[in-house]
């Protein structure tokens, strides 16, 4: 199910913003083209582990890839050529550098006026920070998205990259709408992303709270109000719970756990909510008396909401993930994994889309710039000067 299918999107990003924005286009089927220079391709390339590039196959998969000097004029002609027939443009630079490699929105969009362009920046495209470096973290911690996940003074932070997938999601979001409302005005727009922005879109709902409370959030607060516990159970497997301010479902976990004394207890979520800390560790000496295998049982049975606490390399064998069918098989020695994810949307069913893996370098220079319309002389002159790879 190709949604997209016969949408031409040119990928000039680096690293993930860009290029996962790109791959979300290409998994709903659109013909998605990785532009890099031979002397200056995407990074995550060479972010390598045991000969495979886990990372630049995470956000790149189902594009074809063209390598080509557009700093030369002759490349620049190449790159203009694809422009003409191009309904999307990705980049994520600092502002200033797309005037500096002529792609800026300006300059395409006057080759094509209905060319969808879409920057992906740090900070935004001015102010007083526009000019800075910037990467995940960056996003995370300026946000505040960080304060609500790591406390102390532990100069490490975990987990997978936040503020430049959802800058990622929101470009994507960014060009479907503009692509939308061209189909009615025959008009491309010049469509901006920034990570900060993308990840105080991201914590909306604390944010809203700070905002009518006029006071920061206490660190537990968001699981306090959701009753939500992460707990260990005696072989050392983790179960998590998330009972909402519903009175039914903490009723319902009381009745699993055979204990209605905490029922009467705190039988509001407002004394929920207070006691969010004694609850927790009550919980916690519950569940760590028995395995995980005999609690899920009676969760299920009482209609309480949770699920196991999976490693990643546990996710796929889950009984409703397996259900699903969101892992494809694959060619391992063309992928580089034997299995992939397809995409989260469906439509009418269908979430089939692991299409292609991601390019090596080159891979469909020749195919490209044949149906650009240049003949096989050209192409191999454009070789011979070291033009196009």
């Amino acid at each position: 199910m190709k949604v997209l299918e016969g949408t031409r999107v040119i990928d000039l990003g680096s690293y993930i913003s860009a290029p996962y924005a790109a791959m979300l286009l290409a998994e709903l089927g659109a013909d998605v083209i990785k532009v890099e220079r031979p002397d200056a391709t995407d990074p995550s390339r060479n972010h390598v582990v045991e000969s495979k590039a886990p990372v630049f196959s995470a956000f790149n998969r189902n594009k074809r890839s063209l390598l080509v000097d557009y700093l030369q004029p002759e490349g620049m002609a190449v790159l203009e050529t694809m422009v003409r027939g191009a309904d999307v443009v990705l980049i994520n630079v600092r502002p200033g550098v797309e005037q500096k490699l002529g792609v800026d929105a300006a300059r395409l969009q006057a080759i094509n006026p209905r060319l969808v362009h879409c920057s992906i920046t740090g900070f935004g495209a001015t102010g007083p920070y526009a000019r800075r470096p910037a990467y995940d973290n960056v996003g995370q911690v300026l946000s505040g998205v960080l304060s609500r996940f790591h406390q102390g003074d532990d100069p490490r932070i975990a987990g997978p990259t936040i503020s430049d997938s959802v800058a990622g999601m929101q470009a994507c979001i960014g060009v479907l709408g503009a692509l939308h409302e061209r189909s009615r005005t025959g008009k491309g727009r010049k469509v901006e992303v920034n990570l900060i922005e993308s990840m105080i879109g991201f914590a909306i709902e604390p944010l809203i709270d700070v905002l009518f409370s006029g006071r920061d959030q206490p660190f537990h607060y968001r699981a306090a109000v959701s009753q939500a516990y992460i707990l260990t159970c005696r072989d050392g497997k983790r179960i998590g719970l998330h009972l909402s301010s519903l009175d039914k479902f903490w009723l319902a976990l009381t009745k699993a756990i055979d204990r209605p004394d905490l029922a009467e207890r705190f039988a509001t979520s407002k004394l929920r909510l207070e006691h969010y800390g004694e609850i927790a560790q009550i919980l916690a000496s519950i569940f760590i008396t028995r395995d995980r295998d005999h609690w899920q049982p009676l969760l299920e049975a009482n209609d309480v909401p949770f699920a196991p606490e999976h490693k990643l390399n546990e996710v796929e064998f889950d009984p409703q993930v397996r259900h699903l069918g969101t892992f494809a098989g694959v060619d391992e020695e063309k992928f580089g994994a034997s299995r992939m994810p397809n995409r989260a949307v469906r439509y009418d069913g269908d979430n089939r889309s692991v299409f292609m893996p991601a390019p090596a370098k080159g891979e469909h220079s020749d195919e490209v710039l044949t149906q650009l319309g240049f003949d096989a002389a050209t192409i191999a002159t454009l070789r011979q000067k070291r033009i196009v790879a």
